[in-house]
C-alpha cells in the first residue's frame, strides 16, 4: 500500500512538548497577571492610576513575551533531543526489521536497559526472529532431506530400466517386482509428505474424539504386523475426551504404535499403549521394548528423515516421517509431544493434547 508521507514521530513528539510547555506557561503567566492585579494597592481613579496600570501592563507583556519566546526554543530543542532518545530503540527495530524483511534472520537487537514497553518489544521480536530461523532452516533441510529421499527411487527405477533395455532377454517379472516395490516406496513417501503438509496448515475441523477408541483402532489395524513380528501389543485405559480431528489423531495413533513395534526387540517383544486424563488435557502413552536408547538420539528423532538405529525390520522400513508427523500433529492440536528412553531399553512416547469440552 502506497501512503503519502506525513510528518515523522519524533517531530510530532517534539511539537507536542513544545506545545503543552507553551501552554504551561500561558497559564502561569495568566495566573501571575490575575494575582498580581488582585494584589495591587487600590489607585484613586484618574489619569494617574490609568498611566500606572498602562505602565505595568506594557512591563509585564513585554517580560511575558521574552519568557514565551525562550520557552518556545528550549520547549522545541529539548522537545528534539527527549524525543530522539526515548525513540532510540525504535531505531533499531526498524533497522532489525528491515534487515528480516531482507531474509536476514541471524542478527539480534538485544535492547539494553531496564525492562520497559520498548524492550518488551526488543525481547519479542529477537524470540520472533529465532523461532523464524530454526524454522526456516528447519524447512530448508526438510527440503533436501526430501528431495533426497524421492531421487533414490526414481534413481533406482531408472538403473532398472536401463538393465532391462540393455538387455531385452532379462526375466521381466523380477524386473516387475523390484519397480514395485520401489514404486510404492515413492507412494508412500509422497503421501507422508502431504500428510506433514497438511497437518501443518491445520485445515481440520475440531470435534470430540476418544482416544481410546483411536488407540484401540490403530491397534486392530496393526495387529497383523505385531504377530508377523513376534511383539505383543497391551491397551488399557478408559474412555478420553481429545479435542482435535479424528482422521489425523488415527494417524498419530497407527504411527506410533507401528513406530514401537518395527523399532522392538528382535525376539518377543511387547507394547503398551495406554490413555487417560489429566487436569485440561487427554493423554495418549506408547511404551515399547528395545535397544537402550541415548538422550541424544532421542532428542533427534523427530526429525524428518530420522531413523534412529538400524532395528527397523526389513520388510516395513518405513519413510523416515513417522514421529516427524506425529509431532507435526501434536502441534497442530496446541498439544505437547515428550519422547523419553526407557531404562531397561525401548522408547516412551506421550501425547499431551487438550481435552474436549463434555
Amino acid at each position: 500500500m502506497v501512503r503519502e508521507r506525513g510528518l515523522s514521530v519524533r517531530l510530532k513528539l517534539t511539537l507536542s512538548y513544545a506545545g503543552f510547555l507553551m501552554l504551561a506557561g500561558v497559564l502561569m503567566l495568566a495566573s501571575v497577571w490575575f494575582f498580581l492585579l488582585k494584589d495591587l494597592p487600590d489607585v484613586k481613579a484618574g489619569i494617574g492610576g490609568l498611566q500606572v496600570r498602562k505602565e505595568l501592563a506594557l512591563h509585564f507583556a513585554s517580560g511575558a513575551a521574552v519568557v514565551m519566546a525562550c520557552l518556545l526554543v528550549f520547549g522545541l530543542l529539548g522537545g528534539w533531543l527527549l524525543a530522539g532518545r526515548v525513540l532510540a530503540p525504535l531505531s533499531r527495530l526498524t533497522d532489525a526489521t528491515h534487515r528480516a524483511a531482507k531474509g536476514t534472520l541471524s542478527h539480534r537487537i538485544r535492547l539494553p536497559g531496564p525492562q520497559d514497553e520498548f524492550r518488551d518489544l526488543a525481547d519479542a521480536f529477537d524470540s520472533m526472529l529465532g523461532q523464524l530461523e530454526a524454522h526456516v532452516a528447519e524447512q530448508r533441510r526438510f527440503a533436501a532431506n526430501a528431495s533426497h529421499e524421492l531421487r533414490t527411487p526414481l534413481a533406482v527405477s531408472k538403473s532398472l530400466l536401463d538393465v532391462a533395455r540393455a538387455d531385452p532377454r532379462r526375466d521381466t517379472g523380477e524386473l516387475i517386482d523390484r519397480l514395485s516395490a520401489v514404486n510404492t516406496r515413492a507412494i508412500d513417501l509422497t503421501e507422508a509428505l502431504l500428510l506433514l503438509s497438511r497437518a501443518e496448515r491445520r485445515t481440520f475441523t475440531r470435534e470430540d474424539v476418544d482416544l481410546s477408541l483411536v488407540a484401540e483402532e490403530a491397534v486392530e489395524t496393526l495387529l497383523p504386523l505385531a504377530e508377523k513380528s513376534g511383539v505383543t501389543l497391551e491397551t488399557r485405559g478408559g474412555i478420553t475426551h481429545a479435542s482435535g480431528s479424528q482422521p489425523l489423531l488415527l494417524q498419530l495413533a497407527t504411527n506410533l504404535v507401528h513406530n514401537a513395534i518395527v523399532h522392538n526387540l528382535p525376539g518377543p517383544g511387547t507394547v503398551w499403549i495406554s490413555t487417560g486424563i489429566r487436569p485440561g488435557s487427554a493423554v495418549l502413552t506408547i511404551e515399547n521394548t528395545g535397544e537402550a536408547l541415548a538422550p541424544e538420539l532421542v532428542a533427534t528423532l523427530t526429525e524428518p528423515f530420522q531413523r534412529g538405529t538400524e532395528r527397523i525390520r526389513g520388510d516395513h522400513p518405513g519413510v523416515g516421517l513417522g514421529l516427524a508427523i506425529v509431532q507435526s500433529i501434536t502441534r497442530a492440536h496446541d498439544g505437547t509431544l515428550t519422547l523419553t528412553p526407557r531404562p531397561s531399553g525401548g522408547l516412551r512416547v506421550t501425547v499431551e493434547l487438550p481435552a474436549a469440552d463434555v
